[in-house]
């Protein structure tokens, strides 16, 4: 309940929240490697763009990123690895992917649960929902947490930590968080240590003049940072991950297909010649 004061007001602060920061806290050991890298995404981008003025729908660039994402896990089991005691590990058929949905005073976690059986369409739709949940909704996963108190907070992680079918149903399998969505320009993100074993951070889009076609053209360039827990992830399946990943991206992976979907009329010759070039004059 807010409580209004002449120079302040007071808040509540979430549950979940008080979970999640006691999670950064217990796993801020955790040897994480990170990569940052530039991924080509003028072709998706251009791709929105038309489509919203063609159909009036703005279709989530986010979601676009977790269909990307849940495709080159899918290809790519290994990174998203759990540990079951000290000498085994799960390897999950679906891939849940944890997300964060912008509600009040903090984002909130939400969990797309099997994305990698899902189109970019579905995982719009999915997305757009959660938003308009009320946050015991649409925090799937975490309602429990609301009613558990404090002290329990830690025993709950601790089981967690030793029980990789409870760590799926409570962070999902790989994480994608947003931060440069809501600014211009580039920049990376690094994420804090936490699981599960692989998160992806979204940072900044900028433009850089890149070469297309033997050709000097403008092309937006994301900012992403892809973290491995190195406990667990090696840094050889980590590198054939991220290029699958930038591959799937820089093509629109799954673009076409929700236009299909959609119904709507396949684009012109013109419009993939836009995909593929924004000219600039450069050279």
């Amino acid at each position: 309940m807010k409580q209004q004061h002449s120079d302040y007001q007071v808040v509540p602060y979430p549950k979940i929240r008080r979970f999640m920061a006691a999670e950064f806290r217990s796993s801020h050991r955790t040897p994480m490697i990170h990569g940052l890298l530039e991924v080509d995404v003028s072709r998706a981008r251009a791709f929105l763009r038309e489509h919203q003025a063609n159909t009036g729908e703005s279709l989530s660039f986010t979601a676009f990123l977790i269909a990307c994402l849940a495709q080159a896990v899918e290809e790519h089991k290994a990174v998203q690895a759990m540990r079951k005691g000290r000498k085994h590990l799960l390897l999950f058929e679906e891939v849940d992917v944890l997300t964060y949905i912008e509600r009040g005073v903090a984002p909130m976690p939400y969990i797309i649960r099997a994305a990698n059986h899902k189109t970019v369409r579905g995982i719009h739709h999915e997305i757009r929902a959660a938003q308009v949940q009320d946050v015991a909704h649409a925090a799937v996963g975490f309602n429990l947490v609301q009613y558990l108190p404090t002290l329990l907070f830690r025993f709950l992680l601790w089981m967690l930590e030793r029980d990789p079918r409870q760590m799926k149903k409570y962070v999902g399998t790989v994480a994608l968080t947003a931060v440069g969505m809501f600014g211009n320009g580039s920049g990376w993100g690094i994420p804090p240590a936490t699981p599960p074993s692989l998160w992806v951070t979204v940072g900044g889009i900028g433009e850089k003049p890149g070469a297309v076609d033997g050709q000097i053209a403008i092309r937006d360039y994301l900012s992403l940072t892809i973290s491995c827990d190195h406990d667990i992830i090696d840094g050889a399946p980590a590198a054939r991950f991220t290029e699958r990943l930038k591959e799937l991206i820089e093509s629109g992976s799954g673009l076409f297909d929700s236009t299909v979907e959609s119904g709507q009329t396949p684009l012109s010759r013109e419009a993939n010649y836009v995909y593929n070039s924004r000219e600039s004059n450069l050279s």
